[in-house]
């Protein structure tokens, strides 16, 4: 699969989640995501107004994650901290599905937790963690079809905070289960543009990485 620069560039979620970074560290990495052109910019949602006050007019999405990285708050903040980083710029949603919740099956809750932060982001792309590395693979496939039911854009892999992220094998899955519905993000130790390219080529619609412009240098971009 051949890429141009700019094709190539809009796969790529530019990662900006390091629990140290502060205001500087997000400004920063905006404007990589400016000279590079990446998809969006992915920050915790305290940082949402800066991301968006740099990438004002640009077509680079401004993209909080939501409950990162474990998912675990309730259904009701999920959805109030979504509608407030809407209010301060946001243009997509990334969210973090309740992992022990999935891995016991409990699918009605999965569904309105998910359902709550779609609502909220008023009709702006929403994708869903699911945390691959604690799954078993038929979870996997229940908690992808689940992410669709309630109107999620994407089913995502994973944090980058588990003890595995991306593989070829979850991709695949991911697809397979989902990939006629909705799409699937690959997240979690993509650090290679060879990596990255593999992924895309088994499913993956969206990477996310903080190694972004390695990736783009690997694969010959200036």
């Amino acid at each position: 699969m051949k890429f141009t620069k700019e094709k190539f560039a809009k796969y790529i979620d530019h990662s900006a989640l390091k629990p140290h970074f502060g205001e500087n560290d997000i400004i920063r990495m905006a404007n990589e995501a400016l000279v590079w052109k990446f998809a969006a910019l992915s920050v915790n949602p305290v940082y949402t107004d800066i991301a968006a006050r740099e990438l004002r007019g640009e077509d680079i999405h401004v993209n909080p994650c939501i409950a990162f990285p474990f998912g675990a708050i309730t259904p009701e903040l999920k959805a109030l901290i979504t509608e407030n980083c809407m209010k301060k710029g946001a243009t997509e949603i990334d969210m973090v599905a309740n992992i022990g919740a999935i891995r016991e099956e409990k699918w009605e809750f999965v569904k309105k937790d998910i359902e709550g932060v779609v609502k909220a982001a008023n009709d702006r792309e929403v994708k869903v963690i699911i945390e691959t590395a604690y799954l078993t693979d038929d979870l996997k496939e229940k908690a992808a079809v689940i992410v669709a039911d309630a109107g999620a854009a994407f089913v995502k892999t994973s944090t980058g905070y588990a003890p595995s992220g991306a593989s070829i094998h979850d991709i695949k899955l991911l697809y397979t289960a989902v990939g006629k519905r909705i799409k699937v993000k690959a997240a979690g130790g993509i650090r290679h543009y060879e990596d990255a390219v593999v992924l895309i080529e088994n499913g993956a619609s969206r990477i996310a990485s903080s190694s972004s412009i390695q990736i783009m240098k690997e694969g010959g971009f200036t």
